[in-house]
C-alpha cells in the first residue's frame, strides 16, 4: 500500500500526486533507456553500467544547469513540453566540449504544487532531450514546496555525466593561426539571456504585453513572439560525435550566456583571437527584434546571446571541408565564420 498523509497534504503537499506523476512519466523514461542502466526509477539512486570497450583510460565528465527564467514563458503560455529539452541540452552541449559522449542525465523539478499531467509534460520534454543526445534518463527528484513557490510556478534543474578517453579530450592548446572556425546554428535563443528579453518584451508586466506575446508577428514570419522564444535548445551531440569519429576537432565552445564575447575564448589558448566575419553570421531574426525593440547595441548582443550561432568548432584550415560535410550529412547547416589569428583580443567581429 502507499504511504499517505493526510496532516502533510493539509500542509500542501500531497505525497499520492507525487506517485501519479511517477507512474505517468515512466512512458517516457522508458524511451531513454540505455544498455547501461542497471536500475529502475524509484530507488535512491540512479545506477549506470559504463561500456569501456574501446576507452583505454576512461574521464568522466559532468555538467549540470537549469532553465533559467525562460520558464516563465511555460507559465505564461501553459507549455510545459520543450523546457525539459532544454535542459539536458545546457547540460550535455557543455559535456560535448570536452569531448566526451553523455551517458546519463538527472533532472530536478522543484513547484509550488505537483500537478501530475504538468510534471509529466516537464519530464516529456526531459525524455526527449535525453533521446536527442543519446543519454538515459536513470533519475530525478520532484519537490514540492508549498509557500516557497506560487501553485503554477516551478524550477528545473538536472546535470548529466559522460565519459571520454582521457587521450581523446579535445586540447584547446593545438588552437593556431590559421585554423577555421566552423558555426553550428543555432535554433534561437536557447536557454541564456531571458532576463533582457522579458524586460525588451515587457513579459509579466501587465495584460497588454503578455497579450501581445501571442499576436502573429511580421518581424517572425507570422510566427508569435511567445513560441518562438520557447523554441528548445538545439541539442548537438549526436552531430559532433559523428564528427569526433572522422576529423581532428582541436576545440569547441558552446555559445551560451555571455555570447561570443565570454565563451568562444575559453576554446583558445592565450594569445590567440578568433576572427569572426559578420557578414558570414547567418543572424536569426528574434535577435534583429530583440535588439530593435529594445535599443540594445550591437555589442551588447553579441555579449549575451548566441545571435544564430549555438556552436563553434575549431579545425585545421585542410580538414574544413571534410568537417562541413559530415556535419551537414548529420543535419547541421553549418558554415565558416571565421579563423584564428595571432593577437590578445580573444574575439573580433567585423
Amino acid at each position: 500500500m502507499k504511504s499517505s498523509s493526510e496532516s502533510y497534504k493539509a500542509a500542501g503537499v500531497d505525497i499520492t500526486a507525487g506517485y501519479r506523476a511517477v507512474e505517468l512519466m515512466k512512458s517516457h523514461i522508458a524511451r531513454t533507456m540505455t544498455s547501461g542502466v542497471v536500475s529502475d526509477i524509484g530507488g535512491f539512486g540512479g545506477l549506470f553500467e559504463l561500456d569501456m570497450t574501446g576507452i583505454e583510460r576512461p574521464v568522466l565528465v559532468s555538467g549540470t544547469d537549469g532553465v533559467g527564467t525562460k520558464l516563465k514563458l511555460a507559465f505564461l503560455t501553459d507549455k510545459h513540453e520543450t523546457v525539459g529539452i532544454d535542459c539536458v541540452a545546457m547540460c550535455v552541449n557543455d559535456i560535448i566540449c570536452c569531448g566526451a559522449k553523455p551517458q546519463f542525465f538527472l533532472d530536478y523539478i522543484a513547484c509550488g504544487k505537483n500537478i501530475p499531467e504538468r510534471i509529466e509534460a516537464i519530464v516529456k520534454g526531459v525524455a526527449e532531450g535525453c533521446v536527442q543526445s543519446g543519454c538515459a534518463l536513470i533519475g530525478g527528484e520532484t519537490a514540492e514546496m508549498p509557500g516557497f513557490y506560487p501553485e503554477n510556478e516551478y524550477d528545473l534543474a538536472g546535470f548529466s555525466v559522460g565519459v571520454v578517453d582521457k587521450s581523446k579530450i579535445l586540447d584547446r592548446s593545438s588552437v593556431t593561426e590559421g585554423d577555421v572556425i566552423i558555426a553550428l546554428p543555432s535554433s534561437g535563443v536557447h536557454s541564456n539571456g531571458f532576463s533582457l528579453v522579458r524586460k525588451v518584451f515587457g513579459i509579466g508586466e501587465d495584460v497588454a504585453h503578455d497579450l501581445a506575446l501571442l499576436t502573429p508577428c511580421e518581424e517572425l514570419g507570422g510566427s508569435n513572439i511567445a513560441e518562438t522564444l520557447l523554441t528548445p535548445t538545439k541539442i548537438y551531440v549526436k552531430p559532433m560525435l559523428a564528427l569526433f569519429d572522422e576529423v581532428k576537432v582541436k576545440s569547441v565552445s558552446h555559445i551560451t550566456g555571455g555570447g561570443f564575447y565570454e565563451n568562444i575564448p575559453r576554446s583558445l589558448p592565450e594569445g590567440y583571437t578568433a576572427k569572426i566575419d559578420k557578414s558570414a553570421l547567418k543572424i536569426l531574426p528574434i535577435f534583429e527584434l530583440i535588439m530593435k525593440t529594445g535599443n540594445i547595441p550591437e555589442r551588447d548582443m553579441f555579449n549575451t546571446y548566441n545571435m544564430g550561432v549555438g556552436m563553434s568548432v575549431i579545425v585545421d584550415k585542410a580538414d574544413a571541408d571534410k568537417a562541413l560535410e559530415i556535419l551537414r550529412a548529420n543535419g547541421e547547416d553549418a558554415y565558416v565564420m571565421g579563423e584564428i589569428i595571432k593577437s590578445d583580443e580573444g574575439v573580433v567581429i567585423e
